[in-house]
């Protein structure tokens, strides 16, 4: 399944699951991407982490390591 990192800038996706345990799942939740969630891509660092995000009608910027565990339908 394509994971949030593997998203195109300009493109949305809806959160399908949370890959990751323990305190980075907590932390990916804690940010607001929760099952379900729609999601679009803005735009990526020049040297292509961080990743921003528009997530909940906030921009929101995560690391490439974390969006690889939000698997996104």
């Amino acid at each position: 399944m394509a994971t949030l990192r593997d998203v195109k800038v300009g493109s949305d996706a809806t959160v399908a699951r949370l890959t990751g345990t323990g305190a980075i799942k907590r932390r990916i939740m804690d940010m607001g991407l929760t099952k379900g969630t729609k999601v679009h891509v803005r735009k990526v660092a020049p040297l292509g982490d961080p990743i921003e995000i528009t997530v909940r009608g906030y921009e929101l910027s995560i690391r490439k390591d974390e969006a690889a565990n939000v698997e996104v339908a």
